[in-house]
């Protein structure tokens, strides 16, 4: 009770009539400015500025050309082997020889390229159609490797042409030596089933992987070159690794996207 007839004495004396009415502190008014200056920014931001996304998924090093699966042209057993694994061999070369009832029949490549895998050996009896080896098509050793990224199909339509890309590559630590640039060369347009990612890869097992989460785009990446590393490359250290990249090594690819207009995802 005594505080509160104080506090009526004070309200109902007239000295106190006069005084000014204080609506804000400097400091709110301070404060309310620097709201008012972080709004107009983002509101001009959100109208002119740009926000850059990436995409990032499974990758493998090639040649341009790709690989393909050397089938049986017959059912027989193999009775010789007369190319070794990563030789580079013309178009029609001899790689296995295979008896059948009717005689011996040797199975050639179809392009010139190297093998990358021999999947029959002596004795082994093999039925026709059954695949035999992996060729990567490469006609000289100087051809340059490619990456292909396979990005979910969603993806496709955001990617820019000459889009930048950083590549994780599986046989370099990247800690050490960082990550391979390159940029986008071209882009894919139809999904890849897994039996067309084997037939382009010459590797069945890589079909079914990039496929798992549902068929992908392939996205064709060339490497930045540079003539002072030793891989003959670009990365993002000083000069990379110390030696030369191989052909079907797998790797992990981030593509920059198209920037978008923050004003696009902002409002509903």
């Amino acid at each position: 009770m005594q505080f509160r007839q104080q506090a009526l004495a004070k309200l109902q004396s007239p000295e106190e009539l006069d005084l000014p009415v204080r609506l804000a502190r400097p400091q709110g008014w301070l404060a309310l400015g620097v709201t008012v200056v972080v709004m107009a920014a983002a509101s001009v931001w959100a109208v002119t500025g740009s926000v850059a996304s990436t995409v990032a998924a499974q990758a493998v090093l090639t040649h341009g050309q790709g690989s393909y699966l050397l089938q049986s042209p017959v059912a027989g057993q193999v009775t010789a082997v007369l190319a070794e694994q990563g030789e580079r061999l013309p178009a029609g070369a001899p790689v296995l020889k295979v008896r059948t009832g009717q005689g011996d029949t040797v199975v050639r490549t179809v392009a010139a390229g190297r093998i990358t895998a021999l999947a029959a050996t002596i004795g082994q009896i093999v039925q026709t159609g059954a695949n035999v080896a992996s060729v990567e098509k490469i006609a000289h050793a100087s051809d340059p490797l490619y990456a292909t990224v396979y990005v979910p199909a969603e993806n496709a339509a955001a990617i820019p042409a000459h889009a930048p890309v950083d590549l994780t590559v599986s046989s370099v630590p990247a800690q050490r030596y960082g990550v391979l640039r390159g940029h986008v060369k071209s882009v894919d347009r139809a999904a890849q089933s897994p039996q067309s990612i084997a037939a382009f890869l010459g590797d069945s097992q890589l079909g079914e992987q990039f496929t798992r989460r549902g068929r992908p785009v392939a996205v064709l990446v060339s490497l930045d070159k540079s003539a002072s590393a030793r891989s003959g490359y670009r990365w993002s250290s000083a000069e990379g690794p110390p030696y030369r990249l191989d052909s079907m090594t797998l790797a992990s690819g981030s593509i920059k996207l198209a920037d978008q207009r923050p004003v696009d995802w902002l409002l509903p």
